[in-house]
């Protein structure tokens, strides 16, 4: 019998042309794995498209579920933005299909994981360590890492290379940005986003947003409610995590919110520009916050924020099954348990403003807030507690004054 290789199949022209080249060169039976994390239509037609390319089997399996509470959620509640602007719906996304090819490849006794990630981004890898973590024993073969014996240099070249297998499918030569889609967001790289001089062509570009100048006129009011700090309805509607996010990506899309324009510091070393779409992760992660606002002190939020730009490096980084990983999120959900309550904002072209927020385990009080701060709060005390708390000021201006003195006498 063929050894068997489980190859991450999206189905596109990259993807379809490596089913041949396995067979090929390393003639290998081809188990093709197709990892639905939301991508929606683009999974129409996969099945013919893979056995007419020589694949001997297909699997589409559906994730969407434990996307979203298992990956998503953590980071939602950890806040974990990279580098200030980055959701991390590609980083995200990885691991948890990593997962999913690692149980197929056991499921099939297949010796190998392929994937088509390049050689210069950060998906190989993203995909490399989670097998790694979950497999160390299965191969793991990298194509457009291995240019003595994958000679194709482009979509030309793929094409041509499948009309030769005797593939002849609707792949055209025309050349689009290079996009990766799920149910969180949808980011855009190449053509004009290689120049960062270069504004972006937004007309031929978006996907799930209005531009913030064609979103409507009229402002729209959002109510969602959250329990430990997992959203559990919008607009008084209860719904599942994944249901919630396709419904905020609605809202987030029409009302041209979460267009980001980043360039980004890849794990390889080089910069990057990518353009995001998170509509519906823009909104969470904002009600999140503003929940966590009233509830949370100060000191755990403080720390809170360094575990969550942690938390986003390991994301980002690929390190999503290791220990440190499951130490920060243990740490976040600590700090969860008290973030219950409703978040009201105002979504307008690109903004979204609060509208009022409540929890029955606020910590903000009016009485204290306010300028006559009642019993709690006596106005004298901070007399001494600013004497205490300045106390190293004092002593270090004393000390540089008479060392100045000194100094001048000698």
């Amino acid at each position: 019998m063929k050894e068997k290789v489980v190859l991450a199949y999206s189905g596109g022209l990259d993807t379809t042309t490596i089913i041949p080249w396995l067979k090929e060169k390393f003639d290998y039976e081809v188990v093709c794995c197709c990892i639905d994390c939301g991508q929606g239509n683009e999974l129409d037609g996969l099945d013919e498209r893979a056995r007419l390319s020589g694949a001997s089997k297909l699997y589409i399996e559906d994730v969407v579920d434990d996307f979203c509470d298992n990956y998503i959620i953590p980071c939602v509640q950890a806040n974990a933005v990279y580098e200030h602007k980055y959701l991390l719906g590609t980083s995200m996304a990885r691991p948890a299909i990593a997962k999913r090819l690692v149980e197929i490849a056991r499921k099939e006794g297949a010796s190998a994981i392929c994937h088509g990630a390049t050689g210069k981004g950060n998906d190989q890898i993203r995909f490399e360590l989670s097998i790694k973590a979950l497999a160390p024993d299965l191969k793991v073969i990298a194509p457009w890492r291995m240019t003595d014996i994958w000679t194709i240099q482009s979509r030309e070249d793929e094409i041509e290379y499948c009309k030769q297998h005797g593939i002849d499918l609707p792949f055209d030569h025309s050349h689009s940005y290079s996009r990766d889609r799920n149910l969180w967001h949808i980011s855009h790289e190449g053509l004009e986003l290689e120049d960062p001089s270069s504004e972006p062509n937004f007309e031929h570009m978006l996907v799930l947003c209005n531009t913030p100048e064609k979103a409507p006129d009229e402002g729209e009011y959002v109510t969602m409610t959250f329990e430990k700090g997992i959203p559990t309805s919008v607009n008084g509607e209860k719904m599942k995590v994944s249901d919630i996010i396709r419904k905020l990506n609605e809202l987030g899309g029409k009302h041209g919110i979460g267009i980001v324009d980043i360039v980004e510091n890849r794990v390889v070393g080089m910069k990057s520009r990518g353009i995001y779409e998170t509509p519906g992760g823009t909104i969470l992660m904002e009600a999140h916050q503003q929940l966590e606002e009233l509830v949370l002190d100060r000191a755990t939020m403080e720390t809170k924020k360094d575990m969550g730009n942690k938390m986003a490096q390991i994301v980002y980084e690929g390190k999503w099954f290791t220990p440190l990983r499951e130490a920060v999120q243990a740490f976040v959900e600590s700090t969860q348990q008290y973030v219950t309550g409703e978040v009201k904002f105002k979504l307008y072209k690109g903004n979204i403003t609060k509208a009022g927020t409540t929890s029955p385990y606020s910590l903000y009080s009016e009485s204290l807030a306010s300028f006559t701060t009642g019993d709690l709060y006596d106005h004298h005390d901070a007399s001494g507690f600013i004497t205490l708390f300045g106390l190293p000021l004092t002593v270090r201006a004393m000390r540089m004054a008479e060392a100045k003195k000194n100094q001048n006498q000698s």
